[in-house]
């Protein structure tokens, strides 16, 4: 992701923030195969772990499950049993990547730009969007008689579905595995491969017109707040909340 000393966020906690806010992040692996892309991605909700929420450096690690029917977690099993290990829960030997990204995105027309379109006409349209990559080391739980893979997914489907039940949907009544038949529960186990995240980079990117001009950025608020949409609005508060936020940085 091309990270523009404008549109770049460094701050871990804010991006933990937009991870924990939009979970469902694009798992991305680089896996030779004789019978699959090398690259292949999938969608994948995540909880993030960390141990100090007040730190500013402690990067965390990411847990989340797939099918394992999927190709590409065919492609992760063959990579990790065509040698001699036996270890049941292997890391892979390549750099994964995990893209999450905002829901609010929008096209931004250079009729907006009411500072410089009608001074020079220099203008092109662009779009905005904001986002937040992952590099990291993956372990992979894969092998379904191991109890280490047991212990993992029943922690990670418990803690993935508390988090949606409460954080996401609101319940105060959340629905719990619990509420599930021990036997289905442990059938959709066997479906599935754990995966685990050692988050080695992470980065962000909010390109939200703080580089234009004052008047430039004053014309991309008012045209989104002009289309009198939900997006809109949500486009125009966020496009000034990091104009103001860039502000602050060169004060």
């Amino acid at each position: 992701m091309y990270l523009r000393t404008a549109h770049a966020e460094h701050d871990i906690p804010t991006l933990q923030a937009f991870i924990r806010a939009n979970p469902l992040g694009i798992f991305t692996t680089a896996i030779e195969s004789p019978s699959d892309h090398f690259l292949q991605s999938s969608h994948i909700p995540w909880i993030l772990d960390v141990s100090d929420e007040q730190s500013p450096t402690e990067l965390g690690k990411l847990r989340g499950h797939m099918a394992r029917a999927n190709p590409q977690a065919k492609a992760i099993i063959s990579d990790l049993t065509s040698g001699s290990s036996k270890d049941t829960s292997p890391k892979l030997s390549r750099d994964v990547l995990v893209l999450f990204n905002g829901p609010a995105h929008h096209y931004v027309t250079p009729k907006f730009y009411t500072e410089t379109k009608p001074s020079t006409g220099k203008v092109a349209p662009t779009w905005n969007y904001a986002a937040v990559q992952v590099y990291g080391r993956a372990t992979i739980y894969f092998d379904a008689r191991a109890e280490e893979t047991d212990a993992f997914l029943s922690r990670a489907v418990a803690d993935l579905s508390h988090f949606s039940e409460t954080s996401i949907m609101g319940y105060e009544k959340p629905w719990s595995v619990n509420d599930a038949p021990e036997s289905f529960i442990a059938l959709l186990k066997k479906a599935i491969i754990g995966i685990e995240i050692e988050i080695t980079d992470m980065d962000g990117k909010w390109k939200m017109s703080q580089e234009m001009k004052e008047g430039d950025h004053e014309g991309v608020i008012k045209g989104f707040e002009a289309l009198g949409t939900e997006l809109g609005q949500v486009m125009a508060d966020t496009v000034r909340q990091r104009g103001e936020l860039a502000q602050k940085s060169k004060s």
